[in-house]
């Protein structure tokens, strides 16, 4: 790919660009799937992680410049590619969910859910194509938390909210769903929105009552004690 793009080092190039060919040379590869592929061989973002980078190096090509710009990776003068052995800081939440029954982490919820998306919705499963999963899917320089496809064959784009939702997320996910609509769905394929939170709040209840497309869920968190045999307090 890199020589038919014709970059050399030190020339800068836009998302943009690379979308544009991949759509007129290989029209059949989906735009979210060149956006993701992208994030995978760019060595400075961190959710490269969530598309199985290759420890040898060989996913290696691209270094970010801002939101929307990259330029070709050069070692020795750029960072160490981020890779599984690279510490990534946690980013903390609003609040404190220790003894609250909640996830202490926006991707511990996503990573779980990854996981188990049968809970959510029997037939539900992970979005994947090409190599890429649907775990931070990249939308026009933003990032789905979760897409999957459900029985029938529709996406579903699913937003996560560790602690409480607020109405506000509602034009964050229906963004979403338009942007897989408009360049990630075929013809005939529905798309719709689940936002799964610890609460719900009744603003965003109220905001989403006439929203067909968008549902809503809560979660729960249970532990259970099994007492070991042979073991005395």
């Amino acid at each position: 790919m890199i020589p038919a793009l014709g970059i050399s080092p030190g020339d800068t190039f836009t998302r943009e660009q690379v979308v544009q060919w991949f759509a007129e040379n290989y029209p059949k590869i989906k735009q979210g799937t060149v956006a993701a592929h992208l994030v995978r061989l760019s060595t400075n973002v961190p959710t490269r992680l969530q598309y199985s980078v290759r420890a040898d190096g060989s996913d290696d090509h691209f270094f970010k410049i801002d939101s929307s710009t990259f330029r070709l990776y050069e070692p020795g003068r750029d960072p160490t590619p981020i890779s599984e052995s690279t510490p990534v800081p946690e980013e903390p939440v609003e609040s404190s969910a220790e003894g609250t029954g909640e996830f202490a982490y926006e991707h511990d919820l996503r990573d779980f859910l990854a996981r188990n998306l049968h809970l959510l919705e029997s037939g539900l499963t992970l979005y994947t194509d090409e190599g890429i999963t649907g775990v931070e899917f990249p939308v026009g320089g933003r990032f789905i938390d979760l897409l999957a496809v459900d029985a029938s064959g529709d996406y579903v784009v699913i937003e996560l909210k560790v602690s409480k939702g607020y109405d506000r997320v509602v034009g964050q996910i229906l963004r979403y769903i338009n942007w897989i609509k408009m360049n990630q769905a075929d013809e005939g394929q529905n798309v719709r929105g689940v936002i799964v939170a610890k609460n719900i709040s009744e603003d965003l209840r109220l905001a989403c009552a006439g929203l067909p497309d968008v549902a809503l869920a809560e979660y729960e968190l249970e532990v259970s004690i099994r007492p070991i045999s042979g073991l005395k307090a």
